[in-house]
């Protein structure tokens, strides 16, 4: 059986160490299409070769950075397989901003586990804490699995936030490169369904697609450079839901309504009249 709820349920993760330098944050950064305004000096703070100022979403990569070979879907009381899987939701708060430099523990857990009748979700909440002992972030990251429920489980939540009915504050575009999941998956996330054509067409996609944390990082990076002044260390907290897919060379088209310290966010595909790659979107920021 791929799934035992009753001993995944609260199943304590492997801790694990990490450790980053300036050159792992530029490569982030890069992997999100940062430089793109190659004079704009808010635009070299993500590039910085000492002191690169460090987007939260990185915590998503950090504890994988130098991992080569495929994820594999195996927790205690889980084994399923890779293509069965995709990312459900992700969400990242930080308590401290992110050092250009530094060494973390992580320790997580199977936090919930929801049977959605032909699917099952599994939800991880990890934290990490740093050298000095303080806490660096939190994660909670969903992933849905295909063919795996009916085992008998609650059917969880469905919560779908409404846009604000007013015309949005921003409305950005970002192009990807044809390249993009390429370069993006020297951060650690060798899932052949963004390098693989054939991989991507057996898991049901005419091609390989972005990864969705990589949308998750463009889409929070333009946000913070189009509300927050580029500035990094003010977001407190990004989350979002991802809805559809990404192909390489397509633009993102991002919608930012502000309100108080909130940014409401809508992520589409232009090329694909505006089709949802991100939903839910919310980033949490402090004053200046």
């Amino acid at each position: 059986m791929p799934i035992d709820p009753k001993v995944a349920l609260g199943a304590e993760l492997p801790s694990r160490e990490c450790s980053w330098t300036p050159s792992d944050v530029q490569l982030y950064h890069l992997g999100l299409g940062a430089g793109a305004r190659w004079t704009d000096p808010a635009e070299l703070r993500y590039l910085n070769d000492t002191a690169p100022q460090v987007l939260p979403t990185f915590a998503t990569v950090a504890p994988t950075l130098r991992e080569t070979e495929p994820p594999r879907v195996h927790f205690p009381g889980i084994d399923i397989e890779l293509a069965h899987v995709v990312h459900g939701n992700q969400e990242v708060r930080v308590h401290r901003p992110i050092p250009a430099a530094g060494k973390a523990t992580v320790t997580g857990r199977i936090a919930e586990i929801w049977d959605k009748g032909t699917a099952a979700v599994i939800v991880q909440e990890t934290t990490a804490t740093g050298s000095d002992g303080a806490p660096l972030w939190t994660a909670r990251s969903s992933i849905f699995a295909r063919g795996e429920g009916g085992f008998g489980g609650e059917r969880g939540p469905s919560v779908k936030s409404e846009l604000p009915d007013r015309a949005p504050d921003y409305d950005v575009t970002t192009p990807t490169l044809p390249q993009q999941a390429l370069l993006y998956r020297l951060c650690g996330d060798r899932n052949p369904l963004h390098s693989d054509p054939e991989f991507a067409r057996a898991a049901g996609f005419p091609n390989p697609i972005v990864h969705g944390l990589c949308t998750y990082g463009m889409v929070c990076k333009a946000a913070t450079d189009t509300a927050l002044d580029s500035d990094a260390s003010r977001v407190t907290g990004f989350r979002a839901r991802f809805a559809g897919v990404l192909y390489p060379g397509e633009t993102i088209r991002t919608r930012i309504w502000r309100d108080d310290d909130e940014l409401t966010i809508a992520a589409t595909v232009v090329e694909r009249e505006d089709a949802a790659v991100l939903g839910d979107v919310k980033l949490s920021f402090r004053s200046e």
